[in-house]
């Protein structure tokens, strides 16, 4: 898995009143993400019957550039505030793709 693609699928549910919060946080990981060298894609996603809940859809070219996004300053900052903002700790997924 180390030098294989990997998908990541991240869920979110923002507090009550806070969506328009995160939404805002996590367009602006967007563009810095997408400039990785490492990223495919990033795809924000935000849900159509509950606007509470995002879903990032993420493509990396390997599980070292995607444990580098990891590490990057920006990730880190919104990580600090996911308490304040979050309903519960965002659900992340590693998937990897078999045909």
């Amino acid at each position: 898995m180390e030098n294989r693609k990997i998908t990541v699928l991240a869920r979110m549910k923002a507090k009550q009143g806070m969506e328009e919060k995160v939404k805002q946080e996590l367009l602006s990981l967007a563009g810095p993400t997408r400039a990785e060298a490492g990223c495919i894609n990033y795809d924000l996603h935000q849900s159509t019957e509950n606007r509470c809940f995002f879903m990032l859809y993420e493509n990396w070219v390997s599980k070292k550039a995607l444990e580098e996004h990891m590490g990057m300053p920006y990730l880190k900052a919104f990580m600090k505030k996911t308490k304040e903002v979050l309903a519960e700790p965002a659900e992340i997924t590693l998937w990897e793709g078999i045909s």
